[in-house]
């Protein structure tokens, strides 16, 4: 079967857009016919979609949509080819009913889910088809996908939390650096040149104000535009092997951040091994999944090396303690893992554990930065008002003397 897209009017006379499954392009106006839809241009889209797909990514909350559904229509006995005509059919998005019309094209023509899904490996990473392989062989697709939804939903929370936790911190700091930054460049001037006019000295903390205040006004859209190019430069060159690591291994060497870096990459890890494992797929293979979600380079490194020893027949926990990167408690659960020869709810309940602790430090974190960003900005406003206020007292005290 080939994947069409069509614009057709309904009853009401209502223009309808979508994507079909159908043998040819006269099968394809036929079926249209039987819903009750008027074509008005069908064409064949399969390379057009795949394409269009391959280029575009879905996002978290299409993919955890479409496989929770997935997973409720499968576990109802509804075959994978209808259930994924009526996910696509149901779907608002042009782009998931493209995406599921491929993949469904591909089923049709007696590909596996898991291969078929593996064709849009922009729409569908390599951990969620591994993941629906597992599931494939092991007999429990309905199972499995009920659970790769479940993890998708954690991780994308997890997400949210980590980009809530660095939101607060870098909004408050900006607008506190924007509001010293307009003290310095519009008012202290305005005040100063009244001192000056009267040809006093200003004390030295003043004479210091107006300096940076003169500084901002001659260089500050060129040090603005340099602070600029040097993100962009920065974010550039992160994304050079070498230098990504560099900037890994120095925020896992962090007293505090590197232990929230270190206890975020961890839970992940944890996560996708346990959603593997308990869909019964081999270590090997849980680790190389959980290997390619984890984003710092060190850790990365570690997971590679945890691989190679357990190739070899090394044990799991001891592998992982050996790398001296992965929190005792993961190791622990590891080991846990291989006494019970259930490695799924140990690496769960270890995830779980991290991703609380996570949410804890955080939020106490986040309560003392707070205090400490409003003394910190409320102690350079003091200081700017200080600033003006010297010449005033100088003043004072001359005339009373």
């Amino acid at each position: 079967m080939a994947a069409f897209e069509y614009q057709a009017l309904d009853q009401n006379g209502k223009k309808q857009k979508g994507v079909l499954s159908s043998d040819s392009l006269k099968s394809a106006r036929r079926e249209l016919r039987k819903q009750g839809l008027t074509p008005i241009n069908v064409e064949a889209s399969k390379e057009k979609a795949a394409k269009k797909s391959r280029g575009r990514k879905l996002t978290s909350k299409d993919s955890v949509l479409l496989t929770r559904q997935m997973a409720m229509l499968i576990s109802s006995g509804t075959p994978v080819e209808e259930a994924l005509a009526a996910v696509g059919d149901s779907a608002k998005k042009g782009n998931v009913r493209s995406v599921l019309a491929d993949v469904r094209s591909n089923v049709v023509e007696g590909q596996s889910l898991s291969d078929a899904l593996s064709s849009q490996r922009i729409a569908f990473p390599a951990l969620y088809t591994s993941i629906v392989a597992a599931g494939e062989t092991a007999g429990a697709l309905d199972v499995v996908m009920g659970r790769l939804a479940d993890y998708q939903e954690k991780s994308e929370e997890m997400r949210g939390k980590v980009i809530s936790a660095l939101i607060y911190p870098i909004v408050v700091g900006v607008v506190a650096l924007m509001v010293v930054v307009a003290l310095l460049v519009f008012v202290v001037p305005r005040v100063v040149e009244q001192f000056e006019t009267m040809g006093q000295k200003l004390p030295l903390l003043t004479q210091t104000m107006v300096n940076i205040s003169e500084f901002l006004q001659a260089y500050g859209l060129f040090l603005s535009a340099g602070i600029v190019v040097a993100v962009l430069v920065l974010g550039r060159m992160s994304r050079i092997e070498s230098v990504k690591r560099r900037l890994d291994r120095f925020s896992l060497s962090l007293p505090l951040i590197g232990e929230v870096v270190r206890s975020v990459a961890s839970a992940r890890f944890a996560r996708t091994f346990a959603t593997l494992a308990a869909s019964k797929a081999p270590v090997l293979d849980c680790l190389r999944a959980a290997k390619e979600t984890t984003p710092n380079l060190i850790l990365r490194d570690a997971v590679q090396q945890v691989i190679e020893d357990v190739r070899e027949g090394g044990s799991l926990s001891q592998s992982m303690a050996r790398t001296k990167e992965f929190p005792p408690l993961v190791t622990h659960m590891a080991a846990g893992g291989e006494a019970s020869g259930e490695y799924g709810p140990m690496f769960e309940k270890g995830a779980e554990y991290l991703e609380r602790d996570f949410e804890k430090t955080s939020s106490v974190a986040l309560g003392l930065l707070e205090p400490l960003i409003t003394v910190v900005m409320g102690g350079l406003v003091m200081i700017i008002i200080l600033a003006i206020m010297l010449p005033i007292l100088q003043l004072n005290s001359g005339a009373m003397i």
